[in-house]
């Protein structure tokens, strides 16, 4: 197993066979982890294909497991990041940490990805998500790790 994220928030390793593990950690683990597993079923039923699909969730440990999207992207234009997360609003979820560490680039899909929910909100109207994460703690902090994910 590769490890490829290992922060206060989140520890993210990538299987031989390709899955990705996520466990979270730290300030509001739990909420986040809830969120991050409600957009991710929600977007699978609005079919959306460039985001990970959930394949596993663990309560106890706060873990999921997804598929890969590809590899991440070290630079991308500001407009192509914004595209990419318009898009994303189209399926009806607003990202909440629109950076270029939440991207990727999926070779077998042809095109790029978005990845890292804990903070997306879901758009449909009349749709109670339930409590959302606390961003009490400074976003920044999620910049840090070295390899991202």
């Amino acid at each position: 197993m590769q490890e490829k994220k290992n922060t206060a928030f989140a520890r993210v390793h990538i299987s031989f066979d390709g899955r990705v593990k996520k466990w979270f950690l730290g300030p509001n683990a739990k909420e986040r982890f809830a969120n991050e597993v409600q957009v991710l079923e929600y977007l699978e039923r609005k079919r959306c294909t460039f985001v990970p699909r959930l394949l596993a969730k663990d309560d106890s440990e706060l873990k999921i497991e997804t598929t890969n999207c590809g590899q991440m992207v070290q630079r991308l234009s500001e407009d192509k990041c914004q595209a990419l997360f318009k898009e994303l609003e189209t399926f009806g979820v607003r990202h909440g940490d629109q950076a270029v560490r939440n991207i990727t680039y999926n070779a077998n899909l042809g095109r790029f990805c978005i990845i890292d929910f804990e903070f997306a909100t879901i758009l449909e109207e009349g749709y109670d998500p339930g409590p959302k994460p606390s961003t009490q703690f400074n976003r920044e902090d999620f910049k840090t790790s070295k390899d991202g994910i």
